[in-house]
């Protein structure tokens, strides 16, 4: 099955998806680490994208896109998708459809985290300390934070219409949140 973990950053996405992965068998598609990745790599495109992550911005949706089509096409993940912060636009929602389509494939459960912001900095203050990433200093939390607000509203009412989206929320602790999904599931 293919689903959508949706929230703002902070929210537990990475952490709910990581928990799926491991009782589906399948395959987190995390567009923070594929775009991690390229920073990595010291690409071109991990150049713009350490850009905009610097100044809270959401990278461009035609990098996200085409970063993203060689995991939705990929036969040993097919039907296996565990997205973790995509879509975040509705031009990637939208994509996303298009790559399902032609793949053969479909979204089975969406699952929106909400959580406010004081929630939000709290818990990427604490995850800075713990995993030591660089793009979670006060500054950049809130403006991604306010970004996501701004951005990904028309993507939330864009999903729930869908009878398989379900809001939990995402300020209770993490096994609650575990247990919510599994709920849904019936795994």
């Amino acid at each position: 099955m293919n689903i959508i973990l949706f929230g703002p950053p902070g929210a537990g996405k990475g952490t709910q998806a990581k928990y799926l992965v491991k009782k589906l068998n399948g395959h987190q598609i995390s567009t923070g680490d594929i775009l991690r990745d390229e920073i990595k790599k010291d690409t071109d495109i991990g150049k713009k994208i350490i850009n905009n992550m610097n100044e809270g911005k959401f990278v461009s949706d035609d990098i996200v896109n085409s970063l993203l089509k060689n995991h939705v096409f990929d036969p040993n993940k097919k039907g296996k998708l565990i997205f973790d912060g995509y879509p975040r636009s509705i031009s990637q929602a939208r994509n996303l459809d298009l790559l399902l389509n032609s793949s053969n494939q479909k979204i089975d459960y969406i699952f929106f985290l909400n959580v406010n912001k004081e929630t939000i900095v709290e818990r990427i203050k604490k995850r800075k300390i713990l995993e030591k990433r660089t793009d979670d200093d006060l500054d950049t939390i809130i403006k991604r934070y306010d970004t996501y607000v701004e951005t990904t509203r028309p993507v939330l009412d864009y999903y729930s219409k869908n009878s398989n989206f379900h809001e939990i929320d995402g300020a209770m602790e993490i096994d609650q949140i575990t247990n919510k999904i599994e709920a849904f599931l019936n795994v």
